[in-house]
């Protein structure tokens, strides 16, 4: 059956509008549940085996596919397999890495920055704080959230476009800032189900919740969401 095609900025509705935000959290925490039904084993996507391949990776994932970076990522952790080696990296070299991610001179410059700080200000180790980790170059706080929940195992949500997409249609956030977004998910529940919703909500929305046409028929979060209209 051909779906129908629906607006991304349809807005909640009234039901939804009036909705207090006990009943709201109530609603994540049933959100949460199916999510978990149907994806018990979401992760972070990027291939990575130690913390500075896996923060390389998401700092190269900006704008591409996590697939295009795991297709890159093999050969420049090869070359330049810890942050010392990134420190002496020629930037022209790490580019012919990573041209196929895209904005590829910006994350080449970035990457070998980042070699350089670890090394001079936390002994070649990629620190486990956010304060610490936003002041490195190329790392954002989506960025720190993803190193911080996947390999840490500290409570964090990283709020990619999927996740502020798909959190935006189900009308746990009305927020376009990624920080805000962060802010209201994380009021919603507790910090223990943060790291697992991120992930969760980032493979909803490749896989049901997509950009262009959503498979609203089929979603298993459809029960609790006002888009596009159901509720």
């Amino acid at each position: 059956m051909a779906q129908r095609r629906v607006s991304r900025s349809r807005p909640p509705s009234n039901a939804l509008r009036r909705e207090a935000p006990a009943d709201t959290a109530v609603r994540a925490r049933r959100i949460v549940a199916a999510l978990r039904r149907a994806y018990p084993d979401a992760e972070c996507a990027l291939h990575h085996t130690n913390t500075l391949e896996l923060l390389v990776a998401t700092i190269l994932s900006a704008q591409c596919t996590d697939e295009r970076v795991n297709q890159v990522t093999p050969a420049l952790f090869s070359r330049f397999p810890d942050a010392a080696a990134l420190a002496r990296a020629d930037e022209r070299e790490v580019e012919e890495y990573v041209r196929p991610t895209g904005f590829f001179r910006n994350k080449s410059r970035a990457l070998v920055g980042l070699g350089r700080a670890l090394v001079e200000r936390h002994g070649g180790q990629v620190p486990d704080r956010m304060e610490d980790l936003v002041q490195l170059p190329g790392v954002g706080r989506k960025t720190a959230n993803v190193v911080l929940g996947t390999w840490f195992g500290q409570p964090a949500i990283a709020v990619d476009t999927h996740v502020t997409r798909v959190a935006n249609r189900l009308a746990l956030t009305r927020e376009p800032d990624p920080v805000k977004i962060e802010t209201d998910l994380g009021r919603l529940l507790p910090e223990s189900q943060w790291t697992f919703l991120s992930h969760a909500l980032i493979w909803h929305g490749r896989r049901v919740c997509a950009a262009r046409r959503p498979a609203c028929d089929t979603c298993v979060l459809r029960p609790d969401c006002p888009f596009p209209g159901s509720v």
